[in-house]
């Protein structure tokens, strides 16, 4: 299995060239899932606000309470639709705080918004909640996905089957499952060992539930190892998303605490995949939460940073720009201080 990728060696690094430009002006808006329904470009963000929670301890201060819906009729337009609140926490049976980073898939006419929160023990699950319109409303499920557990899901339909993945270190709470599991005390590997993995799970016909247990992703080095939990440079941290371009499977994520947004690439949804490099270096704020999407022919990253509010890391603002590939297929390095 390794031979396969030993000849994905980490390209030249190229740089993207095209300025970025900001969706919003006077709402905070992190973590954009963007998708293309009925020719309409819709975001899916988590939505900053400035709260009481002063200790960032696990992130806490990111207590956000309440989804909107974005939408842009084409890449170019001046003004970001939003269409408003589209789900509230009261309304989450199950969730107690902390609406994090979510995204949004369509089948049948019918779609779901896939979201994390803290449950009544403090512990985040992954929820849904379904519309009939991509603008929504959106009305929760009683109950969150059976077996879920940690943050940021991101769904990929893939031949007919669609792909819900997640994880995220920390705040994020992935070091407190080995084999989908809870650990009796919260555990992250030693810097020798390999990296904690995204997980990946086919949803149910329903698209409610996990079809299969969730399985690691495996992210290799040049070399076809995986990852050392030492890489921070390299290693997966959280904000997992996933896109093909010329047959391939290109699985992006943040690394963290050193702040980049970085790919891998591989040859089916469950990988494994290898370690490519960079996409965006580091921007003003913690970490970068971002989706990559094709929209009328042409590339683009959708992502955050917290310039406008003068770099608070809980009031951050949405962000876009083309992205490009080389002719080999590498994606260009962005400068994440544009």
């Amino acid at each position: 299995m390794k031979k396969i990728f030993t000849f994905l060696l980490f390209s030249q690094i190229s740089y993207a060239q095209e300025a970025p430009r900001y969706l919003f002006d006077d709402l905070y808006f992190a973590d954009p899932s963007a998708h293309v329904f009925n020719n309409k470009i819709y975001l899916y963000p988590s939505h900053d606000i400035d709260t009481e929670v002063k200790d960032p301890t696990n992130g806490g201060h990111y207590n956000m309470k309440d989804y909107h819906v974005l939408s842009l009729d084409h890449i170019g337009q001046k003004k970001t639709k939003d269409h408003g609140t589209v789900l509230k926490l009261e309304d989450i049976p199950w969730a107690e705080k902390q609406l994090w980073a979510p995204d949004v898939a369509e089948k049948n006419g019918k779609f779901y918004l896939y979201f994390p929160a803290k449950d009544k023990e403090g512990n985040f699950k992954i929820g849904v909640a379904v519309s009939n319109k991509p603008e929504g409303p959106f009305t929760a499920e009683k109950k969150p996905i059976k077996g879920s557990y940690s943050i940021d899901p991101a769904v990929f339909k893939d031949n007919g089957k669609y792909y819900i993945y997640f994880g995220g270190l920390k705040g994020g709470q992935l070091e407190k499952y080995r084999d989908n599991e809870p650990l009796a005390q919260a555990k992250e590997p030693n810097d020798q060992e390999n990296a904690l993995s995204p997980k990946i799970a086919l949803l149910s016909q329903n698209m409610l539930e996990f079809a299969e247990k969730p399985r690691d992703i495996q992210i290799l080095d040049e070399k076809g190892n995986p990852l050392k939990a030492g890489d921070h440079d390299r290693r997966f941290f959280e904000g997992v998303w996933i896109h093909t371009y010329n047959k391939k499977y290109y699985l992006s994520y943040s690394t963290g605490d050193t702040h980049k947004l970085v790919y891998a690439i591989g040859y089916n949804p469950y990988g494994p995949f290898t370690y490519q490099g960079e996409i965006l270096t580091p921007v003003t704020g913690w970490t970068t939460h971002h989706s990559i999407v094709e929209i009328d022919h042409k590339w683009y990253l959708f992502y955050h940073d917290s310039k406008p509010s003068g770099g608070k890391n809980h009031l951050r603002s949405l962000k876009v720009r083309k992205l490009e590939y080389d002719e080999k297929g590498f994606i260009k390095t962005m400068n994440g201080q544009d």
